[in-house]
């Protein structure tokens, strides 16, 4: 901190020490004008942040793990189900925030195969409902229209209830035909069982004599992935404190950047996701990449 610095928290202790002064310093601080004067800051340094994000090598594919909609519940004394809503309006936000660094490729983490099986009954049915009103939503948002954002689903999609997979289709077909952007929801998915569906289509190919043993390699593996139209991620952002990939993308993100924050997702910023790709600049700048 320094002298200067350890000088001014001193003084500071002892003024409030002062019964004059802690009762004035009680009322600046919960004060409206407080409030303002620290939002309009927040947002000025957000803005000159995205400002000089833009100027440098913005991340063209950013994949999230999108955690932490429970214990941001339980932290705030909800059901498990106000958590999931709020954390499916939070990814509306974040969506916004990508488009406007123009970064064209997103993908997120929504429901692994684990959780297909693992949680309970109730809970999934909310989830599933949440779902069908999220892609429903986004193919009536004029903001997916007018950036022309294509939407898709990958996973194992035939284990979800045919009402989720009829408004994953809807969305998909009102999308189609876009290609600016491309928005990826990972559901009923699992990396190490995307890599299994992948060498079991290269074994079929190969047992039918259309592929030879010399052509199965690495690109004929990723050709085959659920995301085979696209690039790796060049940065992977997981909320909520954990520091582990459990799952995701385990072939693509081979060379990615990762980034973890103990923000639960329902509370992640437009400042923590512009502080990731900075984080991301950073390091590409330092390995010279």
């Amino acid at each position: 901190m320094g002298r200067i610095g350890r000088g001014i928290d001193a003084t500071a202790k002892w003024l409030l020490k002062w019964r004059i002064i802690r009762g004035a310093a009680r009322f600046i601080a919960n004060s409206r004008y407080a409030y303002s004067f620290i939002t309009r800051t927040d947002r000025v340094r957000t803005n000159r942040l995205r400002d000089r994000l833009k100027r440098g090598t913005v991340p063209q594919h950013v994949s999230i793990i999108m955690d932490g909609n429970r214990r941001f519940a339980w932290s705030q004394d909800m059901e498990k189900e106000i958590g999931h809503k709020h954390g499916k309006e939070k990814l509306k936000e974040v969506m916004d925030w990508v488009l406007e660094l123009g970064i064209p490729y997103l993908t997120v983490y929504a429901l692994s195969t684990e959780n297909v099986t693992d949680r309970a009954s109730e809970e999934l049915s909310a989830l599933y409902a949440l779902y069908v009103a999220g892609f429903d939503e986004i193919r009536s948002d004029p903001k997916i229209h007018s950036r022309k954002v294509k939407v898709q689903a990958v996973g194992r999609i035939e284990l979800l209830p045919d009402e989720v997979q009829a408004a994953i289709k809807r969305a998909e077909a009102d999308t189609a035909d876009y290609d600016k952007f491309l928005f990826t929801v990972c559901l009923a998915y699992g990396g190490r069982e995307e890599i299994v569906d992948a060498v079991r289509e290269v074994a079929v190919e190969h047992a039918k004599g259309e592929l030879s043993l010399e052509d199965i390699n690495t690109e004929a593996i990723s050709k085959r992935l659920y995301t085979a139209d696209l690039p790796d991620p060049d940065l992977v952002i997981r909320t909520s404190g954990e520091e582990r990939i459990s799952n995701f993308l385990l072939w693509q993100i081979a060379y990615s950047e990762l980034h973890f924050t103990d923000v639960h997702w329902p509370s992640f910023s437009r400042q923590d996701l512009y502080e990731a790709i900075d984080s991301y600049q950073k390091r590409k700048r330092r390995f010279g990449g």
